[in-house]
């Protein structure tokens, strides 16, 4: 698999990178680079970033994605790749074409398979497995033992709104990690722009709201657990660190079908 990012290829480099140049084919070629497209012959190429093409460049695209052909700068033979091409754009391409900045033949071409990934707002069932993942992985990075989030830091994550998706989760969960003394974080520090929003935008209506709620069950469940493990079973303990009654913690163990007995008997 070959990945191009296509918003750092100077404009008049474009078709250089893509398809090659023969040596000599201008000022500087002093021998033949074999391009993108003749490198991933056979496998994959992931052209990142691909709406940073300007519209000129985009035209050069047009045959090779028809018919799998390609001449290098400066050469006359035409050279053919077995290719699949994988694109991504960070704005929506639909908008492109209205505007002009994207040519709509080229979009025909790329848009066999669309793959929408909408941002984490709009999937918040997602964030519980994605913070224990990076959780897991920032313990294996820095070699230190794993870290859990408080009921504190987990309201945080379900209320915010994360305008910078996955890198700005992952970025506040490692300056977390790095930064917090104990095994227990209790507090997320945001240094976007963007305030944390109170409510996530209601796009579903109904669905959105069981949404939350079966996220927000996820996070109860992922914290009496961790309560179980912590103090061992101790009702009396895991309600004075979660603030609620042991009467409280008996009815939410029956709601999650938890016996505190049984981790009484492991500890």
């Amino acid at each position: 698999m070959v990945t191009v990012n296509c918003g750092a290829i100077p404009d008049n480099l474009v078709e250089s990178a893509l398809f090659g140049h023969e040596k000599g084919a201008f000022t500087g070629a002093y021998e033949v680079h074999h391009g993108f497209f003749e490198r991933a012959d056979g496998g994959t190429l992931f052209l990142d970033e691909i709406n940073c093409l300007p519209v000129a460049a985009q035209a050069r695209l047009l045959r090779v994605l028809q018919e799998g052909e390609f001449e290098r700068v400066g050469g006359k033979q035409t050279l053919c790749a077995d290719v699949r091409v994988i694109a991504a754009s960070n704005r929506r391409l639909e908008e492109l074409l209205v505007t002009g900045e994207f040519r709509q033949d080229l979009y025909f071409r790329l848009n066999v398979v669309p793959i929408h990934l909408p941002p984490l707002r709009e999937r918040r069932d997602d964030l519980v497995p994605l913070v224990e993942h990076f959780l897991r992985r920032l313990s294996e990075r820095y070699q230190r033992p794993r870290k859990v989030l408080g009921e504190q830091a987990w309201r945080f994550v379900m209320a915010y709104d994360w305008p910078g998706n996955l890198r700005e989760l992952e970025n506040a969960l490692e300056r977390a990690f790095l930064f917090t003394p104990g095994p227990v974080v209790e507090e997320l520090r945001i240094t976007a722009a963007a305030p944390p929003a109170s409510d996530p935008p209601d796009p579903g209506g109904q669905s959105m709201r069981q949404l939350k709620k079966k996220a927000a069950m996820e996070v109860e469940s992922r914290l009496i657990r961790e309560a179980l493990l912590r103090f061992h079973g101790n009702v009396a303990d895991m309600a004075v660190s979660l603030g609620i009654t042991p009467r409280a913690v008996h009815m939410k163990l029956k709601v999650h079908g938890l016996c505190a007995a049984a981790y009484r008997k492991d500890a």
